[in-house]
């Protein structure tokens, strides 16, 4: 089994800050897909939860039940961490010995296609098949890469995010290895005043110099069908795919 360290953007704690600016709410519709059926499961294990706003948002309305986010990256999970009514987990999905202790795994925003190696992708199944009570479900995510979002991945079509100190964040996502049937290889690209003054502070950048905070991250794509997104139930009964 492949050992992984988390990716800069999921473990600098400038970057993580960020996230929940880059990713918000209203711009999260795969959030309206899983709450109905988080807050009808008991136990509820959120792999890959990243800042936890999912499981904050589930504790708001009314959860009462067990509550677990688990990440790789304590970064993201630092973040998570103010609301202490809900387990959170530093490791990745492959790794963790939970047993027979969930109704609900899910995996949201595409977190599944950072599981790329086919065996790393076995452990992780076997991992949540472990995890799950019987007749318990896993939900998760990934993009159509017969969508093409990939092409859309280009400088030009850079966001500007406010950083938590107020000041303007630059992010511009480019592929940088083509897509060859199963993985695409993209950057990420932070740039701003904001985060010169961070890297100068931790003596990683010469004062006034350009900056350029680059993350690299490679996603799988499995899935051949013309929707933009297909949200996968497995369970030990059933599986399929909801459009």
């Amino acid at each position: 089994m492949t050992q992984h360290l988390p990716d800069r953007l999921f473990a600098d704690a400038y970057l993580t800050s960020l996230h929940d600016a880059w990713c918000p709410r209203d711009a999260r519709d795969d959030y309206d897909f899983y709450l109905p059926r988080i807050m009808s499961a008991g136990a509820v294990l959120d792999a890959g939860c990243g800042t936890g706003t999912l499981l904050h948002e589930v504790r708001q309305r009314g959860h009462s039940g067990r509550l677990c986010g688990l990440d790789p990256a304590d970064g993201m999970l630092k973040r998570a961490r103010w609301r202490d009514d809900i387990e959170w987990v530093c490791s990745d999905l492959a790794s963790v010995t939970f047993a027979r202790e969930f109704d609900l795994v899910v995996m949201t925003g595409h977190a599944f296609q950072a599981i790329v190696a086919d065996d790393d992708i076995r452990h992780s199944i076997a991992s949540v098949r472990r995890a799950l009570v019987a007749g318990g479900c896993f939900a998760f995510e990934t993009r159509n890469p017969s969508a093409r979002a990939r092409e859309r991945w280009r400088p030009d079509n850079a966001v500007v995010v406010t950083g938590p100190d107020g000041a303007p964040v630059r992010i511009a996502t480019e592929v940088v290895v083509p897509f060859d049937g199963r993985t695409v290889s993209f950057t990420h690209t932070f740039t701003g005043n904001a985060l010169r003054r961070e890297l100068e502070r931790l003596h990683l950048s010469p004062p006034g110099s350009e900056l350029s905070a680059e993350v690299n991250e490679v996603r799988a794509w499995t899935l051949h069908m013309g929707e933009a997104r297909f949200v996968w139930l497995a369970g030990e009964q059933k599986s399929g795919a909801i459009r």
